[in-house]
């Protein structure tokens, strides 16, 4: 029995990295050569991307899968599960964003918290440093947090951080229609909704001079369009 949960335990050689990217030629190359460096396989997700995203991704050890079209973060992220679900033997999976803004030296500690809370879900929080974030998405952020605490029951400080771990066959039950970035909200209700255990952990906040594809009012109205969606969801 212990070897078994051994096994099921977080690892560099039991879980994938899974990056959804689009026009991240500038910083997805790096990105995925400091992750792949530390043990771990990596599948992105180029959404139909302009620039050379695909081929700086593959030149430095990642798998690639192209969307012909921008499907958007929520569509990528639903087609990198189904792809490693379905293809791969993988029992945990990583999400991370392309953009630089996510750390690959947090990685470790989102493996740590998962042996030790033997959590289903790990999500990284953005808000004990928030000196560099905007102040709209901190104030966005925060709120949208509390209303998805609210839902889910249990408390997550940053429920629109997309840097999460997850374990891999508890994402089959779960039902994700999301295209655009309430992914990272519709992904812990529904989680919630199968009594999965979430946790999170401090992650860094990186913030350069890229350009956001986060829309405030065009998200937050998506938000609450999935907020009345489960709130009179049977």
């Amino acid at each position: 029995m212990v070897r078994i949960r051994e096994i099921m335990e977080a690892q560099a050689n039991n879980t994938i990295v899974v990056i959804p990217s689009h026009n991240e030629a500038m910083t997805i190359g790096s990105i995925v050569r400091d992750v792949t460096a530390m043990g771990f396989s990596v599948l992105v997700i180029d959404d139909g991307s302009l620039d050379n995203t695909r081929g700086e991704a593959l030149d430095n050890g990642a798998m690639v899968i192209r969307n012909r079209e921008n499907l958007g973060k929520g569509g990528s992220i639903r087609k990198g599960i189904c792809h490693v679900l379905e293809k791969m033997n993988y029992q945990w999976m990583l999400l991370m964003d392309g953009d630089g803004q996510h750390h690959p030296e947090d990685i470790p500690f989102f493996l740590e918290e998962a042996r030790r809370d033997k959590a289903d879900i790990v999500i990284g929080n953005r808000m004990m440093q928030t000196k560099a974030m905007p102040s709209i998405r901190c104030w966005t952020n925060r709120f949208t947090s509390w209303v998805t605490s609210g839902i889910c029951g249990q408390m997550i400080p940053d429920s629109q951080c997309g840097y999460r771990l997850i374990r891999a066959r508890m994402l089959q039950g779960l039902k994700l229609a999301s295209d655009n970035y309430d992914i990272e909200s519709e992904m812990l209700i529904e989680a919630s909704r199968a009594g999965l255990k979430i946790t999170s952990i401090p992650v860094q906040t990186i913030y350069g001079n890229e350009s956001s594809e986060i829309h405030p009012v065009h998200d937050t109205i998506r938000f609450f369009g999935l907020v009345f969606r489960n709130i009179f969801r049977k």
